[in-house]
């Protein structure tokens, strides 16, 4: 059965973040997942993992200045040794948190690059991937990357899930892999069950991660049949995390029908139909 982490950078921002924690795991949370740990002691995280019986299931790398619209700045070619500092910093993070994943963000392209400038941008963002994954391994963490749809973060390096996977190949890192968001890929690509039963079973997606589309309210709010599609990734005996990344449309808590419903069906065998008989 799917397991389900509470992304706290999105749900529960009705209350401050470190008490966000003891929200997740009142409403049944085992995991958690965020975007930055670093405005906060690694030993103050570990606290409240450890105080309300959570784990830490993934965050992010430095992003470079988020504030004035970075967005990463793994394929931004000159910025090495800030990248390379970042990796570090995320690492003794990751390591002291528990937490065996690391998302890596790519950065935005150019506005109206060239193609050797674009060739230059993937080149560094190869070598830095691969020093990453280096890293990374010698304390036991995954790094991943993961496609993000160009209307939530316009001039996004990575965007499609066949150039995601043809990266990880290409590095030939065993410890790096592929972050799949079920959102960003319906809003770019859609067919989410083709890419599912394409994906899933190369072993290259580490994570995933859920939303309703258009608005990222609830996964059950909007065009996804997200019941089918947990049925689908169970099917696949998908062993990793599902991050819940969506926006509550009114209290976190008050929103989560739909994790109580699914774990119902599962529990319960598939809905009757109007007969009372099973479907």
């Amino acid at each position: 059965m799917p397991r389900f982490a509470a992304n706290l950078s999105m749900m529960y921002t009705e209350h401050d973040f470190l008490d966000r924690f003891a929200a997740a795991s009142a409403d049944g949370f085992d995991a958690i997942e965020y975007l930055f740990p670093y405005d906060h002691e690694p030993t103050e995280l570990r606290r409240r993992l450890d105080e309300h019986g959570l784990r830490q299931v993934l965050f992010n790398a430095p992003p470079g200045d988020w504030e004035s619209g970075e967005r990463g700045i793994a394929s931004l070619p000159g910025r090495e040794a800030e990248f390379r500092s970042g990796i570090d910093r995320a690492l003794a993070y990751a390591v002291a948190l528990g937490c065996g994943q690391v998302h890596v963000m790519a950065g935005l392209r150019p506005a109206d690059a060239t193609p050797a400038q674009l060739a230059e941008h993937r080149a560094t963002y190869l070598d830095n991937l691969t020093w990453a994954a280096q890293r990374a391994a010698a304390v036991d963490i995954d790094v991943l990357i993961e496609p993000i749809n160009g209307r939530d973060m316009p001039g996004y390096f990575l965007h499609r899930q066949a150039e995601a996977h043809a990266i990880v190949q290409e590095v030939g890192a065993p410890n790096l892999k592929v972050q799949l968001d079920l959102y960003h890929c319906q809003i770019v690509e859609g067919d989410l069950t083709t890419t599912l039963r394409r994906d899933l079973p190369t072993g290259r997606v580490a994570h995933l991660q859920i939303a309703g589309v258009p608005d990222r309210h609830e996964p059950d709010q909007g065009e996804l049949d997200i019941r089918y599609l947990f049925d689908v990734v169970d099917e696949l005996g998908f062993e990793g995390w599902i991050g819940c990344e969506y926006r509550p449309r009114s209290g976190t808590s008050e929103g989560l029908g739909w994790l109580k419903n699914y774990g119902q069906l599962k529990s319960h065998g598939r809905l009757k139909n109007n007969r009372g008989e099973r479907a």
